[in-house]
């Protein structure tokens, strides 16, 4: 097994100190991430959609055998609802392929207000080019069907577990050969971390859910006040507990990271 742990996007203001020395250039925060995590969620795609140009130049500032993951554009998810996706997916991956060999995962989060729909659901997923891996994140508890599931496994696309508040709020599916997790808000002190017994147990469900030889990427969206970036380096050091692999950059060896660890946080 892999595992691919990183941030819910990077470019986060209150994450000096934490991640980034002072007077560092934001123009360098990339390069900078890079150093200390193999893996990104880009999220940004999902506000205003980059250029071809964006994505790569996205690619030359990253080092070989990091991974991007892109969270779908809201037009797709949000405005359209999924419907009609053939335009939205073909523009999206018009310009996210640029990433070459960095692409990783599409996220496709969907709206809370949003019921389930398994047509349209495999409709979204087949418009997707061969080859290119599909997370979903559904909101609504309409959603929780074997009908979805069976959709996603003949898809070979990802339920992707979900936490908030320390706990799962999707059920946990594997319904692929590859694993998709996103952590919203923890309950440990200072707000919004998560504590060692949370991703303690977090570790257990990755190590026991996928076998050796498959990618999982977990992403950390709690970024106030750097504790993602914190609760992003304690979770890998717990996995790697588990016997697991833990991707990391090559300029940053062992079990190290950025920052204080959840170990240093008040416990839930």
């Amino acid at each position: 097994m892999s595992v691919y742990i990183g941030t819910s996007g990077w470019q986060y203001r209150d994450w000096r100190g934490v991640l980034y020395p002072e007077g560092l250039p934001q123009r360098l925060w990339l390069e900078e991430y890079a150093r200390s995590f193999a893996t990104v969620e880009n999220n940004n795609a999902f506000y205003r959609l980059p250029e071809r140009h964006t994505f790569a130049a996205w690619r030359e500032r990253t080092p070989d055998g990091f991974v991007m993951a892109v969270k779908a554009s809201r037009f797709l998810t949000h405005v359209k609802r999924l419907k009609d996706p053939e335009e939205p997916v073909e523009r999206l991956m018009g310009r996210a392929e640029a990433l070459g060999d960095r692409l990783g995962p599409v996220l496709l989060q969907l709206p809370p207000t949003l019921r389930a729909d398994a047509g349209l659901l495999d409709a979204v997923v087949a418009c997707f080019p061969a080859g290119v891996r599909v997370a979903v994140e559904p909101r609504h508890d309409s959603w929780w069907t074997e009908e979805i599931a069976g959709v996603l496994r003949d898809r070979g696309a990802a339920l992707c577990w979900a936490d908030r508040g320390s706990r799962p709020v999707t059920p946990l599916w594997r319904t692929a050969d590859w694993g998709y997790v996103r952590f919203h808000e923890g309950r440990a002190r200072p707000w919004p971390r998560y504590g060692r017994q949370a991703l303690g147990a977090w570790a257990d469900r990755i190590a026991a859910a996928w076998p050796e030889g498959a990618d999982v990427f977990a992403f950390f969206n709690n970024d106030p006040g750097g504790a993602a970036v914190r609760d992003a380096d304690f979770l890998a050091r717990l996995v790697r507990s588990r016997g697991r692999t833990v991707v990391r950059p090559g300029t940053r060896g062992g079990p190290g990271g950025p920052g204080q660890t959840a170990a240093d946080s008040s416990h839930e």
